[in-house]
C-alpha cells in the first residue's frame, strides 16, 4: 500500500530533486500501465523497459489521450481488479455524456493526500472550519475530495451541499466558518444574501472558488474575482481539477496560479499541433497522473486552455503554476477572426451591474462556431440596454455579440446546473437552427 503523508519539506524543493522524484515516479508509472490496463498494454508494447532516466522522453513519443478515447473504450481502461474497486464517480459531462471513473483504496489516499497538499498551500490550518457548499453525491468526486482533503488537513468540516441560500446562512450564522468552498458565481450570490438579511459573515476569510475562474491571464483577481473579494471582506483562491486524473492545481498564500503537486502528476501545456508550449503561451493542458491504479492514464488532454509559469513562487515553491482556465477547447468560437472563449464574456457580464443571469448560444457551421449571442435578465433599474450591453462585451472580448434581453423566468429557464452546482451558460446550436437565444 503507498503512503501519501504530507512533509512540508518536500514542498520547497529544487528543480532538479523535483525532475529526479517525477522521472522515477513517471517510469513506474508507464510500467504499471502498460502491466495493468489493457488500453495502454497496446498502445506500450513496443517500447523498451522504462528507467527513471529515459522516462521523459518515452513519455512524449506516446500518444495522447482523449476523452474521446476514454469514451469508446472505459473499460480497457480499468486497472485493477474488480474487488480492489472501492468507489466509482463519473466525469461531470460538460461536453459530451459523463464518465465512469473508478478509484482503488490507494487512489482515495491519493486524493485526500492531493487536497492536503492544495489546502496547506493556500493557508488552511487545523483550527479552521470549512463549509462546502458542493455535493458530496451524485457521483459527484469533487465533493469528497473536499471532504477528505480537509480531513487530512485536520479541519472540521461542514457538509451543507447543494442546499438553498436560507440554508447555507443558517448555518453561516450558527457555526461561523472560516473558509468556504463553493462555485464563484454561487458564492456571490450567497454573499449578496447574507448583506441584504444583515447577517454577519466577518469571520470568513478564505473563499477557495472551483469550478469558475476567478483570475485573469496574468494570474491577478478579474474584476469578478475583485467583486467577490470586496463582498466577502475575504481572500479568494482559485483552483481546478478534473474527475479523470484526480489532481488538483490550487493556489497558494501567494495567489499567483495554481501549483503542481510534482509527486502526483505531470504538465504538459500543447498547441493544435501537440508540440509543447514554452511558459507564458496558451495551449491545451494535458495531465499525466501519477500513483494512480484503478483507471492509470497517459497524456490525458483535458481539453482546458490554459498556460504555465515556471519561475520560483514567492512562497518558496519551485513547481510549475497553472494559470487560469482561459476556456475549453471544444466551446472556442472564431468571431470575425477573434478567438473568443465563453470564460471571457461570462467574466464581463459577471462585472456589470444590474444583470441577473446571462448564457450564450452559438451556432455551429461544419463543427466552427463562428456566430453567437448573448442573452441576459436585467434588474429593473439597471439603465442597461442591448447596446450597453454589447459595448462592454466588446471592449472585453474584442469583438461585438448580439446581445437579447428577456425575462428572468425565461432566462433562468434555460440555464441549467450540474452536479457541482456550476450553472451550464453555453449552448451550441445547429448551424440550420436560427439564433433564437
Amino acid at each position: 500500500m503507498k503512503q501519501f503523508i504530507y512533509d512540508r519539506n518536500r514542498e520547497i524543493l529544487s528543480c532538479g530533486a523535483i525532475r529526479d522524484e517525477q522521472a522515477q515516479l513517471l517510469a513506474e508509472h508507464i510500467e504499471y500501465c502498460r502491466a495493468k490496463s489493457p488500453y495502454y498494454a497496446k498502445i506500450c508494447k513496443d517500447i523498451p523497459a522504462v528507467t527513471a532516466a529515459d522516462s521523459f522522453d518515452i513519455l512524449a513519443s506516446l500518444p495522447f489521450t482523449s476523452k474521446d478515447d476514454l469514451a469508446g473504450n472505459i473499460n480497457q481502461f480499468v486497472a485493477a481488479p474488480e474487488c480492489d474497486i472501492r468507489d466509482i464517480a463519473f466525469s461531470s459531462g460538460t461536453t459530451g455524456a459523463p464518465l465512469p471513473i473508478v478509484y482503488t483504496e490507494n487512489d482515495l489516499r491519493r486524493l485526500a493526500y492531493n487536497e492536503q497538499k492544495a489546502f496547506i498551500a493556500c493557508g488552511m490550518t487545523p483550527l479552521d472550519k470549512i463549509l462546502l457548499t458542493c455535493t458530496m453525491d451524485r457521483c459527484f468526486i469533487a465533493g469528497l475530495a473536499y471532504r477528505e482533503g480537509v480531513r487530512a488537513v485536520g479541519a472540521a468540516v461542514i457538509r451543507n451541499g447543494l442546499n438553498s441560500l436560507e440554508s447555507h446562512a443558517g448555518i453561516i450564522a450558527s457555526m461561523k466558518p472560516s473558509i468556504i468552498i463553493g462555485v464563484p458565481s454561487f458564492l456571490k450570490k450567497l454573499g449578496k444574501f447574507l448583506d441584504a438579511e444583515k447577517i454577519d459573515h466577518n469571520f470568513v476569510k478564505k473563499l477557495i472558488c472551483i469550478g469558475e475562474p476567478v483570475r485573469g491571464n496574468d494570474c491577478q483577481l478579474s474584476l469578478p474575482g475583485s467583486l467577490l473579494e470586496s463582498l466577502w471582506g475575504a481572500r479568494v483562491y482559485s483552483t481546478y481539477a478534473s474527475s479523470e486524473t484526480i489532481t488538483s492545481f490550487c493556489d497558494c498564500e501567494a495567489a499567483c496560479g495554481g501549483h503542481l503537486h510534482h509527486d502526483l502528476a505531470i504538465l504538459e501545456i500543447i498547441d493544435d499541433n501537440g508540440n509543447p508550449c514554452g511558459p507564458g503561451v496558451q495551449g491545451e493542458v494535458v495531465i499525466t497522473p501519477l500513483q494512480m491504479e484503478g483507471m492509470p492514464l497517459l497524456r490525458f488532454k483535458t481539453g482546458d486552455i490554459s498556460q504555465y509559469f515556471d519561475e520560483q513562487c514567492a512562497c518558496g515553491r519551485s513547481t510549475p503554476r497553472l494559470g487560469p482556465i482561459a476556456g475549453r477547447k471544444q466551446q472556442m468560437m472564431k468571431i470575425n477572426g477573434t478567438t473568443v472563449y465563453p470564460e471571457t464574456v461570462f467574466s464581463c457580464l459577471e462585472a456589470l451591474p444590474g444583470i441577473i443571469d446571462y448564457y450564450i448560444t452559438a451556432r455551429s457551421n461544419d463543427g466552427h462556431l463562428e456566430q453567437a449571442e448573448v442573452t441576459v435578465s436585467v434588474s429593473g433599474d439597471s439603465g442597461l440596454t442591448v447596446e450597453k450591453i454589447s459595448n462592454r462585451i466588446a471592449a472585453a472580448a474584442r469583438v461585438r455579440l448580439p446581445a437579447a434581453i428577456k425575462p428572468y423566468d425565461q432566462v433562468y429557464q434555460r440555464i441549467f446546473y450540474g452536479a457541482s452546482r456550476k450553472p451550464v451558460r453555453f449552448f451550441i446550436v445547429d448551424g440550420r437552427e436560427e439564433l433564437k437565444g
